[in-house]
């Protein structure tokens, strides 16, 4: 008994986890498509000079530095992003795993399909 509430405890401080880490990535995928419109507009500019935000002033420089630098942390942020990903992945099948556990301590079956299939054989 004590086991099955310990199981119940981490699945909901996973569940908290993965609500954690979704709302990182979904951060991560704005500053992500932010950064990509960034570059494009760069792209399209025939300006040599563009400004750019250096703590609280603006200071103009050349186009080709900037875009290097929003290229650069584009590439970070994508990463972050991926790492976000692999780990919500791994999260999603712990907490899986600890649905299935706890089910199963608890009698409840958890492919509620498989009693239709045998069901539908039998017909």
């Amino acid at each position: 008994m004590a086991n099955m509430q310990q199981s119940i405890a981490e699945f909901e401080k996973g569940r908290m986890q993965l609500s954690n880490i979704s709302m990182q990535k979904q951060q991560l995928q704005l500053q992500s498509d932010s950064l990509t419109s960034t570059i494009e507009e760069l792209g399209k500019s025939n300006e040599e000079k563009v400004y750019k935000f250096a703590g609280s002033i603006l200071l103009l420089s050349p186009k080709a530095e900037v875009l290097k630098e929003v290229e650069s942390k584009k590439e970070s942020v994508d990463l972050r992003l991926k790492t976000m990903l692999k780990q919500e992945s791994i999260m999603l099948d712990k907490l899986n795993k600890l649905k299935d556990e706890i089910e199963k301590s608890q009698g409840i079956k958890s492919t509620p399909s498989n009693k239709n299939e045998d069901e539908s054989e039998g017909s």
